[in-house]
């Protein structure tokens, strides 16, 4: 009787101390990789917990594990028929449910023969035709990782291939190549650049307008794109927007100095599973300086932006998903030297139509809408110098794709893309004449893409991704034809081999190809109207080693020809155009006259040593070694403004569990960078003093390299979990040393002299969040 009662008490103790315990719901579907079909009887368990829990999906798919505790998770997703999946880093926490879609590939055998599978690890991208240079990330990194700061562009700094050239501005410079040839997708679209303080042709701004409140896991490539992927040659993030709660309404609180922001999500309507998903979020510093405290110096920035998505199931064989995301910023300064009014504005919109024909096959499509306005008015009063421009550009696009998966071997995925294009431009410039006016045009033009593309699994271990990519500009009857292939091989068991290659090409700047240029007798021409697409050829081979479920090991070594590169005439004499290149350009628009001549191309050998968060820590470090050279209008191959030649990351994270049930996180992350310096064009320091500005001496253009990029950030938070809510306070201190970084060279004409110009030091940056 008294060993009865023990049990009893030590029973009722260990229910009290299980309610105590904050605990959350985990749900999700489970779909076929290729046909996007619904996985019936699929075991979703997760493998972290002791004992395991798990569930089984029903008849759409659809699974819900029940009273999970808090914390970060592995899974295991298995199904008979299917290779199975292994999820892990995924956060629980008290203050939102977590909602997972997860793939599965199909598997096949053939009698008597060995089966090694190429299990869908963590990382892989979540784009099945991706074969090389290419992987997933999720919004937890863009969290967790130090000087991300919830950015997807300044996460990827992190990876390998990946550089940059200014503490201001998160443009990424992907393999030496320019920032313009970097794609932006959202939902299955191309969209304009999602970034506050956005120049016209640009791909990167000083602040993302995307929020972690909105986005799900999505690609990052970085080379020999599949054939879906056209208009890029360096780069591409494909970004997806995650769905709203269906079942219970969820909202977020966030307040830092970047900015204050809240999201709302929930079900529409009755139950069905539609939901929406909004976030809104206005400037810190803006708030800080209309309440008379400048924070900012001379420069009083101020913007603001949103984004939705409303998710509705249309029976069971439809989906319709509208969508959005905008931003509004501008920039203001009145000093001594200058006055300068800067403002720039973005947004896009969508809707996405997803019909299953049957079982093996679906169509998706997609009307979007986007336009951008960037307008700059700036006075220099030391010179008397006025310049003046504005760029408003709109885009209606429709897409359509058409996906059939024949068997477990070969699925096929056929698409266009019809983009309309209207324009209103102008520029003038008084240092180059009195109003010499650059641009004064309005008008609209079309670009056509098509594309096809064949997965054939030709066995167990060998997969083969093969397709086609054509584009044409209107404006000019430019056109391209892009053959695109990949292959990926598990030679053994935890080792694969992967190579890609593929021709791919991007339309300069709207405002480029419509420059008025100087003809003489007072008269301008549109010179630059029929330049080609530029194109780029991508080789690609790699071998990744995961010696087990947590680590990876990756080698890639690459190999890029540039060619209808846009460089100067045959008979100029400006040193700009004889020497120079857009390949050396990082927005897009050029008011000379150029030719599609020039040519270039980028090498180099990329290692990467990962380890994902488990038990706690991960640790991950980047190698890139790289050339990036081109080739101007006299001949001379050169370094590219891009060829830093090096950089090195190394990454690094821990996690306690805190408190008295250990429910509780601190966390620590680190990462330092060393990176070849910018390179720079010398200053000609007599022509300066003779015209009292910066004059480079172009026949050396970027002969010079700056000292090298080292910076070290760090990130600590404190993540609470009570029984409904979440609540994490966080700090990064970016460039914790305080090393003033070089940026470039200029003539100052006060000092009679050529000054530095040094980056960002110190600065820390404190955000606090509340989920609930």
């Amino acid at each position: 009787m008294k060993s009865y009662f023990l049990t009893m008490i030590a029973a009722f103790i260990s229910l009290i101390t299980l309610a105590q315990q904050p605990l959350q719901r985990v749900k999700g579907q489970v779909i076929d990789t290729e046909s996007q079909q619904s996985v019936i009887g699929a075991n979703v368990i997760i493998t972290s917990v002791n004992p395991i829990i798990g569930a089984s999906t029903d008849a759409d798919g659809n699974f819900s594990i029940e009273d999970v505790p808090v914390g970060r998770h592995a899974f295991k997703i298995s199904s008979m028929g299917y290779d199975d999946a292994f999820i892990q880093e995924i956060t629980v926490g008290s203050g939102k449910e977590v909602e997972l879609r997860i793939k599965l590939t199909e598997s096949f055998k053939k009698l008597d023969e060995v089966v090694i599978k190429a299990q869908k690890e963590n990382g892989a991208p979540l784009n099945d035709m991706v074969s090389v240079s290419g992987r997933s990330f999720t919004v937890d990194q863009t969290k967790r990782y130090a000087a991300a700061v919830n950015d997807p562009a300044r996460m990827a700094l992190s990876f390998a291939g990946v550089a940059t050239n200014d503490d201001g501005s998160n443009q990424i410079i992907v393999r030496g190549n320019s920032p313009k040839g970097m794609l932006w997708r959202m939902e299955g679209v191309e969209i304009p650049n999602p970034n506050h303080f956005a120049q016209e042709g640009s791909s990167g701004g000083g602040i993302s307008a995307l929020s972690a409140n909105v986005l799900g896991n999505s690609d990052f490539l970085t080379g020999a794109f599949p054939a879906e992927y056209g208009n890029a040659t360096s780069g591409v993030f494909d970004l997806k927007l995650r769905k709203g709660n269906s079942d219970k309404r969820e909202y977020a609180l966030q307040a830092g100095i970047l900015g204050l922001d809240f999201a709302a999500e929930g079900p529409l309507g009755p139950k069905g599973g539609a939901s929406y998903l909004a976030n809104y979020r206005y400037s810190t510093l803006s708030i800080m300086n209309k309440i008379g405290l400048n924070v900012s110096g001379d420069y009083v920035n101020d913007f603001q932006d949103g984004a939705f998505k409303i998710y509705i199931p249309y029976g069971e064989k439809a989906v319709v998903t509208v969508w959005g995301m905008g931003g509004l910023s501008k920039s203001t300064v009145d000093n001594e030297d200058f006055k300068e009014r800067f403002k720039s504005d973005r947004g896009v919109a969508g809707v996405n139509l997803i019909r299953y024909v049957n079982s093996k096959s679906y169509f998706e499509n997609i009307l979007s809408y986007s336009a951008t306005r960037e307008q700059n008015d700036l006075f220099d009063k030391e010179r008397s110098d006025t310049f003046q421009h504005k760029f408003i550009n709109q885009a209606f696009r429709f897409s359509s794709l058409y996906n059939y998966k024949l068997n477990a071997r070969n699925t096929f995925r056929l698409g266009i893309v019809v983009n309309y294009l209207d324009f209103n431009l102008f520029e003038k410039n008084d240092e180059d004449g009195p109003s010499l006016v650059h641009l004064n045009q309005k008008g609209n033009t079309q670009l056509f893409q098509a594309y096809a593309q064949w997965k054939y699994r030709i066995s167990p271990t060998v997969t083969a991704n093969l397709g086609m990519h054509a584009m044409l500009l209107a404006l000019n009857d430019q056109h391209s034809v892009e053959p695109r292939m990949g292959l990926k091989w598990a030679v053994a068991p935890r080792h694969t081999v992967s190579f890609g290659a593929g021709v791919h090409s991007k339309t300069e700047a709207i405002s480029t190809y419509f420059a008025q240029i100087n003809a003489g007798q007072d008269k301008t021409e549109l010179f630059n109207k029929n330049l080609k697409l530029m194109k780029s050829a991508h080789f690609v081979a790699g071998h990744e080693y995961r010696p087990s479920a947590g680590w990876r090991i990756a080698t890639e070594a690459y190999y890029q020809h540039h060619y209808n590169v846009p460089i100067g005439p045959a008979n100029t004499t400006t040193p700009f155009l004889r020497y120079g290149s857009l390949l050396n350009e990082i927005s897009g628009f050029v008011s000379d006259s150029l030719v599609s001549s020039g040519k270039g191309r980028s090498y180099g050998v990329e290692l990467t040593l990962e380890k994902s968060l488990t038990n706690g820590i991960y640790f991950m470090s980047t190698t890139s070694l790289y050339q990036s050279k081109y080739t101007g209008r006299d001949g001379v191959e050169r370094d590219s403004r891009f060829n830093g030649k090096f950089v090195q990351n190394v990454l690094a994270g821990k996690e306690w569990k805190v408190g008295k049930r250990k429910t509780n996180i601190f966390a620590a992350n680190v990462k330092m960078l060393a990176a070849g310096g910018n390179r720079a064009t010398p200053v000609d320091l007599n022509m300066s003093r003779i015209e009292n500005k910066t004059v480079y001496d172009w026949s050396k253009s970027y002969s010079e390299q700056l000292p090298v990029y080292f910076r070290t950030d760090v990130r600590v938070s404190y993540t609470k979990n009570n029984r409904k809510t979440t609540s994490t306070l966080s700090l990064d201190l970016q460039n914790i040393t305080n090393r003033l970084n070089a940026f470039d060279r200029y003539y100052d004409s006060k000092e009679d002299k050529v000054t530095l110009i040094k980056q960002t030091g110190l600065l820390p940056i404190l955000n606090y969040r509340l989920e609930f």
